[in-house]
């Protein structure tokens, strides 16, 4: 069980019902110069600090997560995480990379074989038991083909091998067969990894604020913190479909990435915004990528239009019942655990997300947790899910070098380093359910101010962990304010 991701300080929380008992202490960082953003002026002018007596007198204001444990901002550097790990770990070997591309496809194939000559009428002739062990069959291949995934993601990283030609070849035709647009994918995904954490520009996953939930559910953003709590029903559908179309939805609409569009360099973004089929993977104009990138996109497109193409005389050849079974089904599976990791590697309530006046690279590396996935998330998967902290911090490590990489960094990132894994691979799943009732939008804690009012924490409408901003009573003493403001400029007219 780790001790890094536990709620404390139980006071400060609500009805708190925590299955897996998540948490983080503090998250922290200080990047180096060239991640560091300019210090904005609403924090740093005199204007604004008041007199020297007024400033020691104001007490020091601490951030606080959903959970209502202390926050703080890493202190360490980039170079403080780079120097720790050990010089081994940066090797990247072609033939070892090659090997588990060939276990992942060898044993695919051998369940294919054997399913197919032996899960038959000869050989289990109950109906009912054979449609049961096809069901696990499809399971199964999704677990496999997952694995596939991994692997031509490492291969998008350059971690696969020291051969850049080698890594986007392995890369493109292995995502290509799983349908997925390699270096459309890897463009946005390298873009991800540069901002993550950035409500303003992460590619992958930017929550929503508090206005774009309660937009999105016809309230007023001030009503948040007093709304009914929502059912499991309306829960349990929301996951649903996220695990079914969230993966799909992204690369035609990039539903969960940043909707800044409007600042791509080239002009490529003028009145292109996500969900109206304007931002998408698949168009080479799309604003998720430079002109230089173009016929990459198109490559990516052939790939597809290849595997699409085998998949169609396959079913013609074979029927489109038995095409369901063999991929499809499995390919749905793979979209679904491809959701839930990345789902839960930036879904926690005690991760934090920043605006871009105060997200810096180390910040944002750190805003990501580790968890466990027992047998299928190290041998199956990669690793992926246990070292995915490391991963967000020096990409180009290899998988099978990650755990150790991941031990070293722990001292330097102290506890900002973030993992929850309890309860195993039981425990990964049932944060699928813990997490879509605790995060549901980004705001910042109430009243903060300066710096701290870009720092964004999860809130729900469930009654779990640290309650939303009452926002009303803040539009109330606006209110007041101005009204006394009107009534001085009312005398001084008179005077």
């Amino acid at each position: 069980m780790s001790t890094t991701a536990l709620p404390a300080r139980a006071g400060l929380r609500r009805n708190v019902t925590v299955d897996s008992t998540p948490s983080t202490v503090s998250n922290s960082l200080a990047g180096t110069p060239d991640d560091s953003p300019t210090g904005s002026a609403s924090s740093t002018s005199l204007s604004s600090l008041g007199s020297v007596e007024d400033f020691q007198k104001e007490p020091e204001q601490k951030l606080i997560d959903s959970y209502g444990n202390e926050f703080k901002l890493p202190d360490y550097t980039i170079k403080d995480i780079r120097d720790a790990i050990p010089k081994h770990c940066f090797e990247r070997s072609a033939v070892r990379g090659l090997s588990y591309v060939a276990r992942d496809i060898a044993t695919l194939g051998a369940t294919f074989y054997a399913f197919n000559n032996y899960c038959t009428p000869e050989y289990v002739p109950s109906m009912a038991l054979r449609a049961g062990l096809w069901a696990g069959y499809t399971f199964v291949q999704g677990l496999v083909g997952t694995g596939l995934w991994v692997l031509a993601h490492e291969c998008g990283h350059q971690s696969f091998s020291p051969s850049k030609t080698l890594n986007d070849t392995v890369g493109w035709v292995c995502h290509s067969a799983l349908l997925v647009p390699y270096f459309s994918w890897k463009i946005s995904h390298g873009k991800h990894h540069k901002a993550t954490g950035n409500l303003e520009r992460d590619m992958v996953f930017c929550p929503r604020t508090r206005e774009e939930h309660a937009k999105r559910g016809g309230f007023v953003s001030e009503e948040m913190h007093e709304l009914l709590e929502e059912t499991p029903i309306y829960t349990a559908t929301h996951l649903l479909s996220q695990q079914i179309g969230g993966w799909p939805m992204y690369l035609l609409s990039n539903v969960t990435g940043h909707n800044n569009h409007e600042k791509q360099p080239e002009g490529k973004g003028a009145g292109r915004k996500n969900g109206n089929g304007s931002v998408n993977h698949f168009n080479p104009k799309s604003p998720l990528y430079e002109r230089k990138d173009e016929k990459l996109i198109l490559l990516s497109d052939l790939g597809l239009l290849i595997t699409a193409s085998i998949l169609f005389l396959v079913g013609r050849t074979y029927g489109f019942t038995n095409l369901l079974v063999w991929y499809i089904l499995p390919y749905l599976w793979v979209n679904h655990w491809l959701v839930a990791i990345t789902f839960l590697q930036h879904t926690d309530p005690s991760l934090p997300h920043y605006t871009g006046a105060t997200w810096n690279f180390a910040r944002g590396a750190a805003a990501t947790i580790d968890r466990e996935f027992g047998f299928i998330g190290r041998q199956l998967f990669h690793g992926i899910i246990e070292t995915h902290v490391l991963h967000h911090y020096v990409s180009t490590i290899p998988f099978y070098h990650a755990d150790e990489a991941t031990e070293a960094i722990k001292p330097v990132m102290g506890q900002h380093y973030r993992s929850n894994t309890e309860g195993g691979s039981i425990g990964f799943i049932r944060s699928l359910w813990n997490s879509a009732r605790w995060c549901q939008w980004v705001e910042p804690n109430e009243g903060a101010k300066g710096e701290n009012a870009n720092v964004m924490f999860f809130r729900n409408r469930n009654g779990l962990g640290v309650p939303p901003a009452d926002l009303s009573k803040a539009l109330q003493e606006q209110e007041t304010r101005g009204r006394r403001g009107r009534m001085v400029e009312v005398e001084d007219d008179s005077e």
